[in-house]
């Protein structure tokens, strides 16, 4: 499969396993032009133009659970991109990742789709849809409490497939859901994902951002990392500026 994309930095910024030391990175920023940045090498994957915030996760493979996300920022929507802050460590679906619905085309003939219930996190680029958690958070970025009776609907056969909805207030059609919030505190500060906005059946649904349980062992196919971490994305993120999420295996990146 032909590589997707190229960062030439001189150095690579991509990601360390888990269970690897971290990469030594600056804390300085460093304005890189778009051009060097990101070099599309086909038309799978496309950033908008008026897009100025990217969240961009690598991982070491499409089988691997563990990955780097690097925040990039592009300043009143120049083609001049800055790299923010350090590199957090995530961790991603238990069996890795798999071509999701976004902003993207899927590549021909590819081995890794994303399913309802495969346990991958959907590779490819995504829209953030808003905040939320437990308790009010103030941002410049929607941000929703959910309450326990609020389900995200994980059940194909249901008109609110890949949706939120209060189940208060609707005519219950599904079997299967997901408490918004639970009784722990893995979804104490989250940000959805914009995976499969079409609603297409066992395509996957309810992709979060959200808080890493620390048992290492993988999420259902959200992308998990420390509370703190999950609150500076949250006070970083901009609605103006129309944040994204791109996810690759490192295979997909050039060198």
């Amino acid at each position: 499969m032909k590589r997707l994309l190229l960062l030439t930095l001189g150095l690579t910024l991509f990601c360390a396993c888990q269970n690897e030391k971290m990469p030594k990175v600056t804390t300085n920023r460093i304005d890189i032009p778009q051009k060097q940045l990101l070099q599309i090498h086909n038309k799978n994957i496309t950033l908008p133009k008026d897009s100025s915030q990217l969240l961009f996760v690598t991982t070491p493979d499409w089988n691997s659970r563990e990955g780097t996300l690097q925040r990039y920022e592009r300043i009143d929507k120049s083609e001049a991109w800055k790299k923010v802050g350090e590199p957090i460590r995530i961790i991603l679906g238990r069996n890795g990742l798999a071509w999701g619905l976004g902003l993207h085309t899927i590549p021909k003939n590819t081995k890794y789709i994303k399913k309802e219930g495969d346990g991958r996190s959907p590779a490819g680029l995504f829209y953030l849809g808003n905040g939320f958690g437990y308790k009010n958070f103030k941002i410049d970025f929607p941000y929703h409490i959910y309450k326990r009776t609020d389900h995200c609907v994980d059940d194909s056969n249901s008109q609110w497939y890949n949706k939120i909805i209060d189940s208060t207030k609707i005519a219950k059609d599904y079997k299967s859901f997901e408490h918004m919030k639970l009784k722990n505190n893995l979804y104490k500060y989250g940000i959805t994902v914009n995976h499969n906005p079409k609603q297409i059946k066992n395509a996957g649904s309810c992709i979060f951002m959200h808080i890493r349980s620390g048992n290492g062992k993988g999420t259902a196919g959200c992308t998990a990392m420390s509370e703190d971490k999950i609150k500076e994305i949250l006070k970083w993120l901009k609605e103006e500026k129309k944040p994204l999420l791109l996810q690759l295996p490192k295979g997909e990146v050039g060198n």
